[in-house]
């Protein structure tokens, strides 16, 4: 019964034969039973696998290349700005100016950037007796450029006061010579004061598209109605009357904006230099800047549209409010963007917007030719529907939207309002 008994036991050997066949569990236990039995040899044969060095020689592990500290290189990269910032905002704005996202900021197991400059903001290792740097602020008004921003208004509202005066062919020379003077005035606005560039440059290539869209808006629309009806019969008179129409007042409507654009983009400076004082976030700066960015805009074409009905009645002519707020508001946002450091998009969108509307002249006299008739319909269209004005009005409409959209992503960063200095 013993015999059966033991048949009965999980692992026992069944069958003939069976007892022979050793289990795979007595395998192991055999191979490792030389290893795993050092007390069986003698302990003088024995030789340690690793030789035991001393305490004192022992070498500390190299850490992994894995435990590195990413922080801590960045830092690295960037010391000048973590040592002179006076807040972790401070930090994000010169993080963010460097092109470091969200993305990247979780790469350092952070939510976002300011999460991260934060931390480095902690981490950094300062004088306690060096004085803090004051929070950042706009520069105050100068009577400097105060006046040259009063300047490109006088000089135009001179220049039409010569050609209502005068007569023939010194009338002609008094619109040349006021239409010199006011580009000069304007290329000097524009090298300083609130809408000069922030690194104290020239103006750029801008200028010159600049001073096409505001010669459109004087000359353009006398020309396109009178090629469109088969003129023009001859050179512009400088009158309303002519045979080749001048409006005069919204681009002296435009040269008067001036000052009040300005003070407008000082202010907007100003307010949003105060909003980074007191933002302790990215998210909370872009929320509070947003909806100061749309009411500078409001504020200015509410002063340009007081312009034009000024001098509207002034000079006895229609305001044209559609075509010169919306050429005023691409100005003015391009603006904006061109002191706060971001040029390339406005000078993108103002030579798009010059080229349409040196296109749609071009199409109505190139649709003179014999079989290009086709090539000046748009335009001609758009004139006999909706006025000569409505050319300028789409093409400036549509590029001041672009490039408002472009500024609400561009203008409510941090790094768009910390001082350049600080920033870079």
């Amino acid at each position: 019964m013993n015999d059966l008994g033991e048949l009965d036991r999980p692992g026992t050997p069944a069958g003939p034969g069976a007892a022979d066949v050793p289990s795979e569990k007595a395998l192991g236990s055999a191979t490792a039973a030389p290893t795993a039995s050092p007390a069986l040899e003698p302990a003088a044969d024995r030789e340690p696998s690793v030789k035991q060095e001393p305490a004192a020689d022992r070498k500390p592990p190299s850490p992994r290349r894995g435990a590195a500290d990413p922080v801590k290189a960045l830092m690295h990269r960037h010391r000048e700005l973590c040592e002179r910032a006076v807040d972790p905002l401070e930090i994000a704005a010169g993080l963010e100016a460097h092109g470091i996202t969200e993305r990247t900021a979780a790469r350092f197991r952070h939510r976002d950037v300011f999460s991260l400059a934060e931390e480095m903001y902690a981490r950094v290792t300062r004088d306690g007796d060096a004085p803090a740097s004051p929070a950042p602020v706009a520069p105050r008004a100068r009577a400097d450029w105060v006046l040259l921003t009063l300047l490109p208004g006088a000089l135009c509202a001179a220049a039409v006061t010569a050609a209502h005066l005068t007569h023939g062919r010194s009338r002609l020379f008094a619109v040349a010579a006021g239409i010199l003077a006011v580009g000069l005035a304007l290329r000097a606005a524009l090298r300083r004061g609130p809408l000069s560039r922030t690194d104290h440059t020239a103006p750029g290539g801008s200028t010159l598209w600049i001073s096409w869209l505001v010669a459109y808006s004087l000359l353009g629309n006398g020309l396109l109605h009178s090629a469109v009806t088969g003129g023009p019969d001859g050179l512009p008179t400088g009158t309303a009357d002519g045979p080749w129409p001048l409006t005069a007042a919204p681009a002296l409507a435009l040269a008067l904006a001036c000052a009040p654009a300005a003070w407008i983009a000082h202010l907007f400076t100003a307010r949003g230099r105060r909003r980074l004082a007191a933002s302790r976030g990215l998210e909370d700066f872009a929320a509070a800047v947003r909806p100061l960015l749309l009411g500078t805009v409001v504020l200015f074409l509410g002063a340009l549209a007081a312009l034009l009905a000024l001098c509207a009645a002034l000079l006895d002519e229609p305001a044209g409010y559609a075509e010169a707020l919306a050429l005023g508001a691409l100005l003015f946002i391009a603006r904006l963007l061109t002191t706060h450091g971001f040029v390339y998009a406005p000078a993108v969108v103002l030579t798009a917007t010059a080229t349409v509307q040196a296109a749609a002249l071009a199409t109505v006299f190139i649709a003179r030719l014999p079989g290009l008739g086709f090539l000046g319909t748009p335009v001609e269209t758009l004139v006999t529907l909706w006025g000569a004005g409505s050319v300028p009005t789409l093409a400036c409409g549509a590029a001041a939207l672009v490039l408002l959209v472009h500024a609400t992503r561009k203008l409510t960063r941090a790094s768009a309002h910390a001082p350049p200095a600080r920033s870079r």
